[in-house]
């Protein structure tokens, strides 16, 4: 995928407010602060698209970024630890959960998470969920270039085996690493559905 164009749409806070473009969408997601908005610009070749912050829980809606005028990037709440009330949280959740099984456009759901950090369950919950829904997914490993190669390998092992995946896609926002090998994910279902 190259991109040509990029620009925000929308922040969906409910259901109801789905973009009526009938866009192939894939969606990003993963807990707080796992550096989901830098991918996205990463991607994106834009600065500032994607929200980014270093306090957990700033995305609180379903955001939409339109690329080269026929997919839409899907920004998702984070997961987990969010210094939000309970509330908010279970409405996060249930915007999600509303989105993910209801979005006929949804090809691929981009889960997120941070080599740094070691597996916990609500991470491997999602992912059997995902399953359970047949909602095809790719794990994606950020911030690798904080770890020293040996960790990386580790980490990336480590990861596979808890989310029970056949692959874990390494990537860095800092030095693009791994960004050719998501674009070929994403192009192989963009090609699938044509």
């Amino acid at each position: 995928m190259k991109i040509v164009d990029a620009r925000f749409i929308k922040s969906v806070f409910n259901l109801n407010d789905l973009p009526k473009t009938q866009f192939p969408e894939i969606a990003f997601s993963g807990r707080s602060n796992v550096g989901k908005s830098s991918l996205i610009n990463s991607l994106l070749n834009r600065k500032g698209l994607a929200k980014t912050s270093s306090t957990p829980g700033r995305t609180q809606s379903l955001n939409y970024i339109e690329v080269n005028k026929n997919v839409y990037f899907v920004d998702l709440p984070g997961y987990g630890y969010a210094k939000v009330p309970l509330a908010v949280k279970k409405k996060w959740e249930q915007l999600i959960e509303g989105y993910l099984v209801q979005s006929p456009y949804l090809l691929l759901m981009i889960q997120i998470v941070d080599a740094r950090r070691d597996p916990r369950e609500d991470e491997a919950l999602f992912a059997r969920w995902l399953v359970q829904q047949e909602v095809p997914f790719i794990v994606v490993l950020t911030k690798i270039d904080k770890l020293k190669r040996g960790q990386r390998a580790k980490s990336q092992q480590a990861w596979q085996k808890f989310l029970q995946v056949e692959k874990v896609y390494p990537f860095s926002a800092v030095t693009g690493e791994g960004k050719q090998k998501i674009f070929s994910a994403i192009d192989a279902v963009l090609a699938a559905k044509k």
